[in-house]
This record gives structure tokens, C-alpha cells and sequence, in this order.
């Protein structure tokens, strides 16, 4: 659709629309209010206008002579900036300043209360916590404070070297609220030590069913977590759109890889608060009480057959045991009871594993 202005060609439009702009955004609604009130006082006089505004003579006169000095601009009246023009600037010693970079430099990321004493010790200079604090936050805006990189030693070559940290940012789940079965699954890891052996179990959970997944592993990395991943989207009876973990290194570089290639949307949590993974963490507790704990020495010393009873002990839990979030039916019960007619026998678990 063609769009006409209808002032083209007017005299004076442009010029007028930008007034109308400069007023509505530029003048604030006091010093509206100050202009109201000099006209207030030009008609009816100084006793009304305190009457009826509270404003005394001094006040007006130095309102109107901010207008005469700015040619009338209403913009004037708009409240000033009440910083102080002259600050109080910071006494430092000379042999400070040095003193604080070299120990710095030999002692790693010392703290400003082991300074203060230091300073205090060394050069005979009283100053406080907060000011050698505030001392470390100028020198470090200046980048005078040598910077600390994270390094490595490659056990191959025997070589150190820098670690190339690249900082993403990640997807917090805020306003999202899921509707259906497979719209937000929470992934976690329990960890367990067993006679001085760790092992790992990754476990998935669906919010809004309370389906459920578990498998046990000797090792943990990224492609580990891409591995449960694919065993939960073979056996869950609906498609996963919305995977949510906490910020372990599990969850990283292979499993976000896969997430990606399938277009799932990954949530993470904010850091050291659990309770935004408050479902998967309870069926941790509940698998750990009611699974792991009766059968530790398999895991530890038998993982395939740990798995093998494992999947056994899930198919009970998402087929037959009543869930009282569900009102008192299974997660696959409540699962095909949402599906249409037509679906409802298509959808069905696999646990060869």
C-alpha cells in the first residue's frame, strides 16, 4: 500500500515538526511547571502566585532571568546538574602507587586488607581498607595492574601455554513457560564416589509430564552429554524443543554443537542457584534413594548391567508408578491422555539400550 504525506510541498513543516519533537522530548514536565507559574506571577502577582504555588520572589526572578539569558528557551528551566563542579581529589604518596603495582606483580591478585597492613609495615603510611580498595580500582581502570591469564600444560609436549578463554553469552530462561510434553526438559549430573571411584550418572527430566531418563557413565566431557542426549530423544514419546542444564563443562562444546544442528534452545541456569533446576533435582534425590544407593557396586564395577536394571527401574517409573503431580497416574498414561486419538498408540519407549 502507497503511503502519502499529506503536508508535503507545506511551508514551514519541517521546521515546526522538529519544534514539536525538541518540545515534547527536550523540556521536562517541571519546567513546564516554571513556566506556568511565571506566567502565574506576570498576571495575578507575587502574593497570589505564593499562595497558590508556594514559590517565593527570589525563586521566579531567577527562573525569568534564566529565560531572558537563553532567549526565551523553555529548555533552561529544565533542572541543572546539582554534582559539585570542584571535587575533592584523591592524596595519594608517591611511593604508593609503585609499592602497590610491584607487590601485584610478585604476590598474585593480593588483597586490599593484606595491603593496607603491608603499607602500613613497609613504608609508614596509615591508610584504610577501603581507600588501598579504591586505589586498586583506579589503577586497574588505568590498566596498570599486571593481568592474570589462565594456562595450561599439555602432558604430551610438556609445554605451558595460555588459555584462549572466548566468552558466550548464554540464554537464560526468563518469561518462558511451557505448554506441552517435550517444551522444556531439565538435564542435570549426579556424581557419586564409590570406595575412591567416581562415577556419573546423567539424568533428564519433562516438566510438564514428569518423563523421565537416566543413564550411568565412567567418564564425564561434552560429548558424553551429546551421547545421553541422543538415548533421550530415541526413547522420549515426544519431540524435545527446549533443553534447560546448569553451566557444567558437560554441557558445552559437543552437546551445544548437537543442540544446535537439531535447533533445540538451550537455557542455562544462573550461576550457584539450583533452584531454577528444582524438577530435575528432585528426581535426582528420588532415582538416588530409590535406584542408585541399592545398587553401587554395579556401577561402580559393572556399568552395562547397571544400565540394563536401570532401564528396567525406568520403565516402572514412566509407565506404571503413579505420580501425584499427574493426579496419580504415570507420565506415559498422562502423555497418550494429551495426544489425539491417532496418536495416542503411535508414541511408544525404546530401551535397548
Amino acid at each position: 500500500m502507497r503511503q502519502f504525506n499529506k503536508f508535503k510541498g507545506t511551508r514551514g513543516f519541517l521546521s515546526t515538526w522538529e519544534r514539536v519533537l525538541r518540545f515534547r522530548y527536550m523540556i521536562t514536565e517541571k519546567a513546564k511547571r516554571k513556566a506556568k507559574i511565571i506566567t502565574f506571577f506576570d498576571t495575578y502577582g507575587l502574593k497570589a502566585t505564593h499562595d497558590a504555588y508556594g514559590v517565593s520572589r527570589p525563586t521566579i526572578f531567577r527562573w525569568k532571568k534564566s529565560l531572558k539569558t537563553d532567549s526565551g528557551k523553555l529548555e533552561c528551566l529544565n533542572d541543572k546538574s546539582k554534582a559539585p563542579k570542584k571535587r575533592n581529589k584523591r592524596i595519594i604518596d608517591e611511593k604508593v602507587i609503585p609499592y602497590i603495582i610491584n607487590q601485584r606483580k610478585e604476590h598474585y591478585r593480593i588483597g586490599k586488607k593484606k595491603l593496607a597492613i603491608l603499607i602500613k609495615e613497609d613504608l609508614n603510611i596509615l591508610y584504610s581498607e577501603s581507600k588501598v580498595g579504591r586505589i586498586l580500582f583506579d589503577l586497574k581502570k588505568r590498566n596498570l595492574l599486571p593481568s592474570y591469564n589462565k594456562v595450561s600444560m599439555y602432558a604430551r609436549t610438556g609445554k605451558i601455554r595460555e588459555k584462549i578463554i572466548n566468552k558466550r553469552k548464554k540464554l537464560r530462561r526468563r518469561d518462558y513457560n511451557p505448554e506441552k510434553a517435550g517444551d522444556l526438559v531439565q538435564v542435570d549430573t549426579v556424581v557419586k564416589f564409590i570406595n575412591g571411584v567416581r562415577r556419573f550418572i546423567m539424568t533428564a527430566i519433562d516438566i510438564e509430564s514428569d518423563f523421565a531418563f537416566a543413564y550411568g557413565y565412567n567418564n564425564l566431557s561434552s560429548s558424553t552429554g551429546r551421547n545421553f542426549l541422543k538415548k533421550l530423544r530415541d526413547v522420549a514419546p515426544f519431540e524435545i524443543t527446549h533443553i534447560q542444564t546448569d553451566n557444567g563443562l558437560e554441557f558445552e562444546k559437543y552437546f551445544r554443537e548437537y543442540l544446535e544442528e537439531e535447533k533445540i534452545v538451550h537455557f542455562h541456569n544462573y550461576p550457584r542457584c539450583p533452584k531454577m533446576n528444582a524438577y530435575i533435582e528432585r528426581f535426582n534425590r528420588t532415582i538416588q534413594e530409590q535406584y542408585v544407593n541399592w545398587n553401587l557396586m554395579s556401577l561402580r564395577d559393572d556399568i552395562p548391567t547397571f544400565n540394563k536394571n536401570l532401564m528396567e527401574w525406568l520403565l516402572w517409573y514412566d509407565t506404571k508408578r503413579p505420580h501425584e503431580s499427574l493426579g496419580l497416574v504415570s507420565p506415559l498414561k498422562y502423555i497418550v491422555s494429551t495426544l489425539p486419538t491417532e496418536k495416542s498408540h503411535m508414541w511408544w519407549t525404546r530401551t535397548n539400550y
